[in-house]
């Protein structure tokens, strides 16, 4: 797995991240600094971190992942991590993952749903 293996794209003010099966270490470590950039670049106001296709989490990814997440947070961001599989979430569990800073949805559309209607009640303040 290469880190160029990570997909980027920018959905109005949300910047989605899909991270591919089996990410080794130099990918997981790629979608922080990709996903950090790709926030300042876009100056987008949300990531979603899609994560359908990831099987297993090690103690790395999941940490990598928390820590992105409050990054993105001193940013002014908010995460909503899609598509965690039950199995990823047992294994989150155990491996104590804190995700305070962090929405989680069962599916990208559902993330996006979110996304969308966290940017409706931003526009009305």
């Amino acid at each position: 797995m290469s880190a160029t293996s990570i997909t980027i794209v920018k959905v109005r003010d949300v910047l989605m991240v899909t991270m591919p099966p089996d990410p080794d270490d130099a990918t997981i470590s790629a979608l922080q600094e990709n996903a950090l950039q790709g926030m300042e670049l876009h100056q987008a106001r949300r990531l979603i971190l899609d994560i359908t296709a990831v099987d297993t989490v090690d103690s790395f990814f999941a940490r990598t992942v928390s820590e992105t997440a409050q990054m993105v947070a001193l940013m002014g961001g908010r995460t909503i991590i899609a598509g965690m599989r039950p199995a990823v979430a047992i294994t989150a569990t155990q491996l104590g993952l804190s995700l305070r800073q962090v929405e989680t949805a069962l599916s990208v559309e559902r993330a996006l749903d979110m996304a969308e209607a966290e940017g409706r009640r931003e526009a009305r303040r």
